[in-house]
């Protein structure tokens, strides 16, 4: 931080501003790594740099949060499976089935201010507070298993690069610009999570269709004082889905709301999300078995090598009552645990053992914010802590400390056998360093994990993903760093990345530059084969954890005077029971009156919505109603649109001439009697096959997408 009063060291000093320093003018000689007992121990209290450092951070924002701002949230109800995690955890909420715990889930995007818009690229929060009867656990995750750092003293050096940037405050709750990338080009660990948030994985249909993960390595205690490691992880019921790219551009105008009025239009249906809870669990014995550390926050374990284990079921079944009240004041914290769950030395957790309390107490007023209504635990607290701000109890009494005699000694330390938290006794000793250990030096080989594992569709929007992004980047040598980086990942992908946004590509994954910021890039650490490892995870391939279940997804159904009542009303039928809700959308609001005596309302007219709000299309057949809609530039826009982002379009009878208007490429109309499926195009000229019509629909709509479309997109009109 550079001072402008005429006191500063400047004066004495002309080459002073270069150096960092403390608050207090002291100059350090490490930024990167905390403070730690040895280089794979706990961070010390004692470490005056990480301290002030995260606390300026913890406190930059009032009263809004510095991340995750943009969120929204609702109640529901866990329930684990049964009893057989007591060999694992002491915990009762994860070994008791009669238990049914109350949560609170609140889903954020990190960058964006609260006024951003739902759709953003970017890693969305998955928080979970348990009000077990034990006291709050809160499972504070991401939708991504994997974090961007290694080392919590790094957080804010993060945060300030991809903020919008400081003179202009631009750009809002985007990475692609300048600061970020420079940060990244020069971090080779974020390498791994980068490659996540590129990825479709950024970009989620519905905060019921995405994982949600721990990040974190923990560890359960059994009654018996044994630990075990363990992940966390949430696997929706309703399967794992992305929006594309073009679509979150689009949705951000027609609706910024969009996941949120998602989440609370669910729950108010009755189509509550569903998540199973899931745990890897390792051995204690078996830490250093593996190729990667189990410490290291930007790691994952793949599920080829550690299965998850699905041990209960968490349901989302009430939105909240106020917004501020509860989805605004909650307060999540990684240290808030229970008996039986404990932390572990990664050195990303212990520093938001400390950053999330000492954030807490500037964005809630003080040191009372557990005693508002959303944070309150479901049972007693009894504790020797008196005023502050905003105090609500009451305390009764002249006793406000211990040990004492005048209040009979109460409240009383709970005995660890009656359920009194005990930490693991854990065996530390080291020199105190800033060090990261050098089993965290391999950056590179789960990155080319991750990406090895995604479908050619899914590279092929990396890839874009990457173009976009460094497209933005004005500084030359930021791109060129970022094609090196890559190219340690898949050199194939960096020629490509290189070619795209105007790099040179002259070496192959090999830095010829010289200088210290290259060093960690030029020679990463490779990963030991003769531990456990895999190449390639299908684990993490999003086209493996698609669901059976539709309910959730919105089709458009286009309708003007005149439309095939029977066909309409067969094809609605068929959705509900599904579970998939239908919009009609026409040319203005009102009713519509089909060929037979019902009218129909109008919900949403072209003005109102867009083809990026929908899971798919239908248009039943009707001649003057098709004829209507023929002249509709708006109509056919919308099945433009939709057939350019690989979504399913029904069309039946004389609806099936609008594919010649629409003027699409590659689809061909029915000259038979039967059902036609292209692409993900379902037509019909004679409404006799409507139930194989219908069925050939949902078939199509399971599909989610059909990205063999993907060729012709170029060819729709604009």
């Amino acid at each position: 931080m550079k001072q402008d009063d005429t006191n500063s060291r400047k004066d004495n000093d002309p080459g002073s501003e270069d150096h960092l320093t403390t608050n207090q003018g002291v100059r350090i000689n490490n930024t990167d790594d905390s403070l730690k007992v040895g280089s794979r121990g706990p961070t010390l209290m004692e470490d005056f740099h990480f301290r002030e450092k995260m606390t300026h951070f913890d406190h930059e924002r009032i009263p809004e949060r510095i991340v995750h701002a943009r969120g929204s949230a609702a109640h529901g109800v866990f329930r684990v499976y049964d009893d057989s995690m007591k060999k694992y955890t002491k915990a009762r909420f994860l070994t008791d089935p009669s238990i049914e715990t109350p949560v609170f889930t609140r889903f954020s995007t990190v960058v964006g201010f609260r006024g951003s818009a739902d759709t953003v690229r970017d890693v969305r929060g998955f928080a979970t507070k348990f009000y077990t009867v034990e006291g709050n656990y809160d499972l504070v995750g991401n939708n991504m298993p994997v974090f961007f750092i290694q080392d919590g003293i790094k957080f804010p050096d993060l945060v300030h690069a991809i903020k919008p940037e400081p003179h202009n405050e631009m750009p809002q709750a985007s990475a692609a610009h300048d600061t970020f990338w420079d940060f990244i080009s020069l971090m080779p660990e974020t390498i791994h999570t980068i490659m996540w948030v590129l990825s479709d994985r950024a970009l989620p249909r519905s905060y019921s269709m995405m994982e949600g993960f721990g990040v974190h390595t923990f560890k359960l205690i059994n009654s018996s004082g044994e630990a075990h490691f363990v992940k966390f992880h949430w696997k929706p019921l309703a399967g794992v889905y992305s929006v594309t790219w073009d679509e979150t551009q689009k949705i951000a105008g027609a609706d910024p709301d969009f996941n949120r009025r998602d989440l609370w239009e669910s729950i108010e249906m009755g189509n509550y999300p569903e998540y199973e809870f899931g745990v890897q669990i390792i051995n204690e014995s078996e830490e250093f078995d593996f190729a990667f550390d189990l410490l290291d926050a930007t790691k994952l374990w793949p599920e080829e090598l550690v299965p998850v284990k699905k041990i209960g079921k968490m349901v989302l079944n009430r939105n909240p009552d106020n917004f501020f009240a509860e989805t605004e004041q909650v307060a999540f914290h990684p240290g808030n645990l229970v008996p039986g769950i404990d932390v572990t030395n990664d050195p990303l957790l212990q520093a938001r053992l400390f950053s999330y309390l000492d954030t807490q107490l500037i964005r809630l007023g003080g040191p009372n914010f557990t005693e508002i209504p959303i944070n309150r635990p479901h049972v007693d607290v009894s504790n020797n802590q008196r005023d502050g701000h905003m105090r609500q109890t009451v305390n009764k009494g002249r006793v406000s400390y211990s040990p004492n005699s005048l209040g009979d000694g109460k409240p009383m330390t709970t005995p660890k056998s009656e359920g009194g938290y005990v930490h693991y006794n854990e065996k530390v000793e080291g020199a105190k360093i800033r060090e990261r250990s050098i089993s965290f030096k391999d950056h590179f080989s789960q990155a080319t994990m991750f990406y090895n594992s995604q479908t050619p569709t899914d590279k092929k929007h990396i890839l874009e993903a990457f173009e976009f992004e460094l497209g933005k980047v004005e500084a030359m040598a930021i791109r060129e760093r970022m094609v090196e980086l890559i190219a340690n990942v898949d050199i194939d992908l960096a020629k490509e990345v290189a070619k795209r946004i105007n790099v040179e590509y002259t070496s192959i994954g090999i830095i010829e530059k010289a200088g210290d910021a290259d060093k960690n890039i030029k020679d990463p650490l490779a990963p030991d084969k003769k531990k456990k490892s895999v190449d390639v995870s299908p684990a993490l391939s999003q086209e493996n954890h698609r669901a059976n279940s539709l309910k959730g997804r919105k089709i458009a159904v286009l309708l003007a005077e005149g439309f095939n009542d029977n066909e309409y009303k067969t094809f609605k039928k068929h959705m509900d029971t599904l579970g998939v809700k239908t919009v009609v959308i026409s040319k203005m609001l009102g009713e519509l009156k089909g060929n037979g005596a019902d009218k129909v309302s109008v919900d949403k007219s072209f003005v109102t919505t867009s083809s990026v709000l929908y899971d798919g299309l239908y248009v039943p057949g009707g001649a003057a109603h098709i004829q209507a809609l023929s002249k509709q530039g708006d109509a056919i826009h919308m099945i433009n649109e939709t057939y350019k982002h690989c979504k399913v379009i029904g069309l039946i009878s004389e609806a099936v001439n609008l594919l010649g208007v629409a003027d699409l490429s590659g689809i061909k109309e029915s000259n038979t009697d039967g059902v036609n499926i292209n692409m993900g195009v379902i037509s019909l000229v004679d409404s006799k096959d409507i139930t194989d019509f219908n069925t050939s629909f949902e078939n199509a709509l399971r599909r989610y997408r059909h990205w063999d479309r993907e060729d012709y997109i170029e060819h729709v009109p604009a």
